[in-house]
């Protein structure tokens, strides 16, 4: 039998692996290039046009770099494009977007405490403010502000503050803080895609023309880069925001993220600096610590529960109703409940458990049905929860849990809401 929420479940995995690895390679290049770029150094045997130079060693061998401000005289044959990496970071981030808060978005994208609305205007939200921002933020740095390049920053640092506390009256905490990831992600690979990579194909076409290529299209470009190299510390923890609910599960978490984009201006300021060779600003560490202490006391405040009462909660949706009413229902509510719910609920009476982690609730037939997937693959078809198995779930409640959910899905026509 083809089992569509385990193969669904393991491509959400091939993507996240896809995105992590693409991301590595992405943030790895760009962090090296900005430090080489800092770390250059002025030579008496210089060519024309060359800015600078730096010798490295690694891997056994040495490498004599040299980086020509606008272009080297004559084009030279073999010439490495760094742009893939951005390109499939953005495209797999995308895919998983859509794979968990859109194709889940019942479940992580929408807050129906917050805002009531339908699976496809929750979608419509998340795809036109990727957009947007880019276009807002694009217009920004083509008007005079790029010769300002300050204010420019802290108008940019703004438009981040405004959508994430716009994220936030709209979407579930995990959803907001993602989405103000993908929003910042979304305008440093437009960066590349639009500007940086456009900029330098011109002067590669001037160059082979023989024309003398102009300076303006490096200087736009650097402007960019810059950006991105403030913005990158941010989008990771933005992205690995959604495994812990004290920077996601609070109302100011907005004010959480409009913190930690100041923390990554710090820390980029610092290893800028000393790759430089200009200073050493270790007063960055203690301020970054400030603004990660003023974390920690926001998360403490009174949390913001995205859960409500059964009798305010959504209706369930066709493919739900399903799983509701499926035989060995009655056996299901026999065991999640008792095994997991103490965890999984409103009140959550665990020792160390403050909320239901990632907001699943499993008090109710309810619950359950929303939960349908997650339960089984998480408690049925493996072992994963509940964790280290501390409320003792027997083999044959696991076994009842796969037939209920495997009954269930049969009624279900193929590909229905990826069940």
């Amino acid at each position: 039998m083809l089992d569509i929420a385990i193969i669904w479940d393991w491509f959400a995995f091939a993507v996240r692996w896809l995105h992590v690895i693409t991301a590595m390679a992405w943030i790895g290049s760009s962090f090296y290039f900005i430090a080489l770029d800092l770390g250059l150094r002025k030579a008496p045997d210089l060519p024309p046009g060359a800015h600078g130079e730096e010798w490295q060693v690694h891997g056994g061998g040495f490498y004599h770099i040299r980086k020509f401000l606008v272009a080297p005289e004559n084009m030279p044959e073999h010439l490495i494009w760094f742009k893939w990496e951005s390109y499939s970071t953005w495209l797999s981030g995308a895919a998983l977007l859509m794979i968990v808060y859109w194709v889940g978005g019942e479940l992580y994208l929408i807050d129906p405490a917050k805002a009531d609305l339908a699976l496809w205007q929750g979608i419509l939200i998340s795809a036109a403010s990727l957009t947007l921002g880019w276009i807002i933020y694009d217009r920004l740095c083509k008007s005079g502000l790029g010769n300002h390049p300050t204010l420019l920053m802290v108008l940019l640092f703004a438009l981040l503050v405004a959508m994430g506390y716009g994220y936030n009256e709209v979407f579930t905490g995990r959803a907001t803080m993602l989405h103000l990831g993908a929003f910042t992600a979304t305008i440093m690979t437009a960066n590349v895609f639009f500007i940086i990579i456009p900029n330098q194909k011109i002067v590669v076409a001037d160059l082979k023309a023989g024309r003398t290529p102009d300076a303006k299209y490096g200087k736009i470009a650097k402007l960019r880069s810059m950006h991105n190299n403030y913005l990158t510390l941010p989008v990771i923890f933005l992205m690995l925001s959604n495994h812990y609910p004290l920077a996601f599960a609070s109302q100011y978490n907005w004010l959480i993220a409009a913190l930690v984009f100041l923390m990554g201006v710090t820390i980029r300021h610092y290893f800028n600096t000393r790759h430089a060779g200009t200073g050493n600003p270790t007063w960055t560490w203690l301020a970054t610590a400030i603004l990660f202490v003023a974390i920690i006391q926001l998360s403490l405040l009174p949390l913001q529960q995205e859960t409500f009462d059964a009798s305010e909660a959504r209706k369930l949706t066709a493919t739900e109703e399903v799983f509701a009413s499926a035989d060995g229902i009655d056996d299901v509510l026999a065991i999640v409940p008792g095994r997991c719910a103490m965890c999984h609920s409103r009140e959550p009476f665990y020792e160390g458990i403050h909320w239901a982690p990632k907001n699943v609730l499993l008090e109710t037939k309810a619950d359950i049905a929303r939960a349908a997937k997650e339960i089984y693959l998480q408690a049925g078809v493996t072992n994963a929860m509940p964790p280290a198995n501390v409320s003792f779930m027997e083999e044959e409640e696991r076994r009842k849990i796969i037939r209920w959910y495997r009954g269930a899905r049969e009624k279900i026509p193929f590909g229905v809401a990826l069940q």
